[in-house]
């Protein structure tokens, strides 16, 4: 493997990412499903809340949007796998409108709204993996990094945003928020299937087997080649003690506050610190660290993002926890976006829907798992001593991923092997780029051994 790396190239804009009508289509369309879910989420729980009474009823029908991913998040994205991915989006808002519509007519009872929340949110694994596996051929390059980190950025926008905004309209009216839900899934899907080409799925019959071989096939590629095994440890590891302070803000703030301002508000700051961290994290280091710097801080950041809140231990105020909070979300912010844009760069066409949704049900499971347990450990301990000897524990853990990170010629020999696996395919789907997009990849024809940035 050539040693050259284009070293002179700066990093990719936003103004660049922004310029495809694809990806501004896409991201739209995103940007209001997400405010959605996360609108419906705050709207059900009123709802629900409202017609039975049942705070355990209520804290269901928040809970369920969740079990798609568990019971069924692999399968349903194979699955997507096999079809256009343009037509699943659209199918997927389409059936989610239709459902959120029936949950908003009143009367409803509660047992069938929490049904047809479940069955509304399975549309989310193959919609979301679908978009995941159309991404990179929208984007090349730097270009899909920074468009991966606008995705995640606004992906925590959208849940303040969602909150706010469904909270506010569901103590007026919670059906008038569920109607408002589905228009933004309308919405959505207009918007795909006006800006988004048609392409066919890059599953191809050589790919072809049965669902079930199809699920596993997505498992063992993510664990069994060591680049992707190595990110997806990484992400796991970061969503394991990230999650932790957002999870356990109700109970920091019923036990600490610092006379500034109550329990209930000192809970809503501590919940949005990190996503706030995350967009800043996002914009700042996506618009101004150049690539390859990007990818010379992994290591570093992957110690610093648990480190930051180990001085939990010490008992901070609301305020300052926060600030930790933040910090946390800001270091995660440099790993997550750069290991997804190697994490599909290494993979090969026709695997990324399913390798999504293996990641994205390891990310689910992992955040509930971590907040129960500190949830568990807070019933005996003091939450701010349970939230910095997890940290303390995940800067353990991080130092064995920082260790055990591949080196930069592993990860490009695994993003070439990728590309040669693709094109090697002769029953492969070819795929046209426009603007930016198709320059990046003509330039990248010739020298695909050398290393990516």
């Amino acid at each position: 493997m050539s040693d050259e790396r284009p070293a002179q190239e700066g990093p990719a804009t936003f103004r660049d990412v922004f310029g495809q009508p694809e990806f501004r289509a896409l991201f739209a369309a995103n940007i209001l499903s997400w405010v959605g879910d996360y609108l419906a989420k705050a709207a059900v729980t009123v709802l629900v809340l409202r017609e039975t009474e049942s705070v355990a009823l209520s804290a269901a029908a928040f809970a369920v949007s969740y079990l798609p991913w568990l019971l069924g998040g692999p399968l349903l994205s194979a699955l997507a796998e096999r079809h256009r991915y343009r037509r699943v989006m659209v199918i997927c808002d389409l059936i989610r409108m239709a459902l959120m519509l029936l949950v908003a007519m009143p009367f409803m009872p509660a047992w069938s709204i929490l049904a047809l929340i479940f069955l509304a949110t399975l549309a989310n694994p193959p919609s979301q993996a679908a978009r995941s596996a159309v991404m990179p051929q929208i984007l090349t390059g730097d270009r899909l990094v920074v468009g991966l980190s606008a995705f995640t950025s606004a992906s925590q926008a959208a849940q303040v945003v969602g909150y706010l905004i469904g909270a506010t309209i569901a103590a007026l009216n919670p059906n008038a928020a569920l109607l408002v839900n589905a228009a933004t899934f309308a919405l959505s899907a207009l918007l795909v299937r006006v800006g988004v080409r048609d392409r066919p799925s890059t599953m191809t019959a050589r790919h072809r087997s049965h669902l079930l071989r199809e699920t596993g096939q997505g498992f063992r590629i993510v664990f069994e080649r060591p680049v992707l095994r190595a990110i997806a440890l990484l992400v796991f590891s970061a969503m394991l003690f990230s999650i932790v302070p957002e999870g356990l803000a109700a109970g920091w703030a019923a036990e600490r506050t610092d006379g500034a301002m109550d329990a209930g508000t000192a809970q809503a700051v501590i919940m949005a610190a990190g996503p706030v961290g995350y967009v800043l994290g996002g914009l700042i280091i996506g618009r101004l660290v150049a690539p390859a710097r990007r990818l010379a801080l992994m290591r570093p950041l992957m110690v610093i993002a648990p480190a930051v809140l180990v001085p939990a231990l010490l008992d901070p105020t609301p305020s300052v926890v926060a600030l930790l909070a933040a910090a946390c979300g800001f270091a995660v912010a440099g790993l997550v976006p750069v290991a997804n844009g190697l994490f599909v760069q290494a993979l090969p066409d026709g695997y990324r829907a399913r390798a999504f949704g293996v990641m994205a049900t390891g990310t689910q499971v992992i955040q509930g798992a971590a907040v129960l347990a500190t949830g568990a450990l807070a019933e005996r301990f003091s939450v701010p001593s349970v939230v910095g000897a997890w940290s303390a524990a995940g800067v353990l853990l991080m130092l064995v991923a920082a260790f055990a990170w591949p080196r930069p010629r592993t990860i490009d020999a695994a993003i070439a092997a990728a590309r040669a696996e693709s094109s090697a395919d002769p029953l492969a789907p070819t795929h046209t780029a426009q603007g930016p997009a198709a320059a990046d990849r003509g330039r990248e024809h010739g020298r695909r051994r050398h290393a990516v940035t």
